[in-house]
């Protein structure tokens, strides 16, 4: 047995006495989200290390390759993070070589929000146009949309999450999109396995992200995803990815730049400005871009998590049932989750928010599940602009509570358990036996 092998054996034995630790309802947490590996994962991340290739090659390319179809596009660019995603989304957007937008370009984007889904709109020069968003499904406003739309034709287009997997009417925004030719970027960072009308969300934006962070649907540990049915664009957003270099010869054969090259010819009189000069085009820029690849070894893993992405959705769905059985009875205190009308979500977490004639506080509920040891999430920023990060445009929006009252709700109101495989029947009946504990006390 070479080396190597005794390694992965023993990466093999490790990962099975890992994964056989039980779960201890007296001691041990019940995480909201987190990585679900076996020694699949941990083989595959050990051999990328040991292949002495770390950075973006030939497992990077194949996942690169293979996920498109999982978001119902045609193409697509692996990235270091969900955030970079949405960052390099946002670049061809400004990107000459993409869809040319002016600086101050406004773009409609819900006020609660992540704030990776408003900050490469202000990075890039855009200039924001809040909506508040909807009860229960704190998706954004397609009435103040539309309203948004047709009172100011200077907006050129719309970005926004599916909040936690649960879409939008999506009929409703296509139009709109459509009318108003409007540049639709879709972050499907909560929606892997999502659908509308039998249509995979990730498939309805000129541009979709996605995010492997540990806490989605599948994880690399980082990573991230952007596609689309462009080819232009796909090259746009690779160049961007990787420094704005203008060379794509490597796309057949990552790391080689003899073999399947697109071009034909790396040495050539590029330069308009020098054509006396022959350079590599290898190292010819196109765009101001950035380094966001990912490592090697987030590609080795992400092949082994797309092999068990369907028991990951499935689970996802089942446990969001469970859940609604648990807060069924207590309902009249909640605005409950609940699927968009024609839509088909893929759950990131069951959403609460707590009504305001309930006769306890959101944060009596959290902090009674949190010493219980299940954790909780507030639904991400909540309204963004109250955060200190933002104060340079808080004052443009006057009274936020007021001009945005449901966002001030979910701010004060909303959280959020999970959903995730990790969370098993055993911790499912604990979570009820806290919960109905709580009402127990509190009603």
């Amino acid at each position: 047995m070479s080396k190597v092998e005794q390694i992965l054996e023993l990466v093999r034995e490790h990962a099975q006495e890992q994964n056989n630790v039980k779960w201890n309802s007296e001691e041990d947490w019940v995480s909201y989200a987190g990585h679900v590996f076996d020694e699949d994962e941990y083989c595959a991340a050990v051999e990328a290390v040991l292949s002495g290739w770390l950075i973006f090659g030939k497992k990077a390319r194949e996942f690169e390759t293979t996920f498109p179809a999982h978001l119902g596009c045609r193409y697509g660019t692996l990235t270091n993070s969900g955030s970079s995603a949405n960052l390099l989304a946002v670049a061809a957007l400004r990107s000459a070589n993409g869809y040319n937008l002016p600086e101050g370009a406004k773009i409609i984007t819900p006020i609660v929000c992540f704030p990776t889904t408003l900050n490469p709109i202000l990075q890039h020069g855009l200039q924001p146009v809040f909506v508040d968003v909807t009860l229960p499904d704190l998706n954004l406003d397609l009435d103040q949309v539309e309203k948004a739309l047709e009172e100011d034709p200077e907006i050129a287009g719309i970005m926004f999450a599916h909040v936690l997997g649960n879409p939008p009417d999506m009929d409703r925004l296509m139009a709109l999109v459509d009318k108003y030719n409007l540049i639709f970027v879709e972050d499907s960072c909560d929606a892997l396995g999502s659908y509308y009308k039998d249509q995979k969300l990730g498939s309805f934006g000129h541009i979709s992200t996605c995010s492997f962070f540990p806490a989605h649907h599948m994880t690399m540990g980082e990573g991230g995803f952007v596609a689309t049915d462009s080819p232009k664009i796909r090259k746009v957003i690779a160049s961007l990815r990787d420094w704005g270099r203008a060379c794509y010869c490597n796309t057949a054969k990552p790391g080689c730049v003899v073999s399947s090259t697109a071009c034909g010819n790396r040495f050539k009189n590029w330069f308009s400005e020098a054509p006396d000069i022959i350079y590599d085009h290898r190292y010819v820029f196109d765009e101001v871009g950035y380094n966001l690849k990912p490592l090697e070894m987030q590609g080795a893993i992400g092949l082994q998590q797309l092999k068990k992405l369907p028991d990951f959705e499935s689970a996802r769905r089942k446990n969001f049932n469970l859940l609604t059985q648990i807060f069924e009875p207590y309902e009249e205190y909640f605005h409950v989750p609940m699927a968009t009308e024609n839509s088909d979500p893929c759950w990131f977490s069951y959403l609460l928010t707590v009504k305001e004639s309930a006769p306890f506080t959101k944060q009596q509920m959290v902090d009674h599940l949190e010493s219980n040891r299940i954790q909780t999430r507030s639904y991400f920023g909540g309204n963004i602009l109250y955060h200190p990060g933002y104060e340079s445009i808080r004052n443009e929006y006057g009274n936020l509570r007021e001009q945005f009252p449901v966002a001030h709700l979910v701010t004060s109101n909303s959280f959020f358990v999970g959903t995730f495989i990790g969370i098993t029947e055993e911790k499912m009946q604990y979570i009820k036996s806290v919960v109905d504990e709580f009402f127990e006390a509190n009603i």
